[in-house]
């Protein structure tokens, strides 16, 4: 075939197009399973956080199971739904849902003697999706721990969500008040106790300058957490846990 001819560019070009395709094809699909991995990967090593269990992201899936006893899907009436893997559940998927369709995802953690609740979170930021994971104690009551993240929260204001400083501000909080009504834990910009001392008031001191932010995370917490009030509530709930 004449190198020069029309013929012989058009399928020359079309063969390196189809070549440098399936090269990137091929590529993106590697990546795409890396970063999946990476994924499940910090996830578990978020949900450790909240339990007071610091480890590096590549280790986490070596200890996860030592203090994740149970990975529950919850149905809205608190019953359990054993036919779905509540770790693979995908909240930015399962909120688009009516309440009844949903599937609620929560993990049961030991650690020593001492049991916990932690609950997946998702909300709205000022931009866009904010979400995390909150770990009650055995009271159901009393935080223990929490973790936020975000997808595109201003750098120095909505973003310091993530910051341990503001993580901490949680520590020991109580989600019902004294009349046992969920209410959640609200970032308040007018908060009297800016030292975080009290721990019955059911608020934390919100990050300044990120007013709308602090209110998703406030949302946040709420709307998950009324979620799983059907299960709290169940009296034999507790022998899921044991098993």
């Amino acid at each position: 075939m004449d190198r020069d001819s029309n013929i012989y560019t058009f399928l020359f070009s079309a063969i390196m197009v189809i070549i440098v395709a399936a090269t990137l094809a091929t590529s993106a699909t590697s990546l795409e399973e890396i970063q999946n991995e990476n994924v499940r990967k910090e996830k578990m090593q978020n949900i450790l956080s909240t339990i007071g269990i610091e480890v590096e992201r590549e280790k986490a899936p070596e200890i996860y199971n030592n203090y994740i006893v149970e990975e529950l899907a919850l149905v809205s009436d608190g019953s359990i739904d054993k036919d779905i893997d509540a770790f693979t559940l995908k909240l930015n998927l399962e909120i688009k849902k009516p309440i009844k369709e949903q599937r609620f995802p929560l993990y049961l953690a030991q650690v020593d003697s001492l049991k916990y609740y932690i609950v997946p979170l998702r909300g709205s930021g000022l931009w866009d999706a904010i979400w995390g994971y909150i770990a009650l104690e055995a009271d159901k009551n009393t935080i223990k721990g929490a973790v936020f993240d975000h997808k595109a929260e201003t750098a120095g204001l909505g973003a310091e969500i993530t910051q341990k400083w503001f993580l901490d501000r949680f520590v020991g909080e109580k989600i019902f008040n004294d009349n046992d009504e969920l209410v959640g834990i609200s970032v308040s910009k007018t908060n009297n106790d800016p030292n975080g001392m009290d721990k019955d008031d059911n608020e934390v001191d919100a990050i300044s300058g990120a007013t709308i932010t602090g209110d998703g995370v406030t949302n946040m917490i709420k709307e998950r957490l009324q979620n799983y009030l059907s299960y709290f509530n169940n009296k034999n709930e507790i022998i899921a846990y044991q098993n």
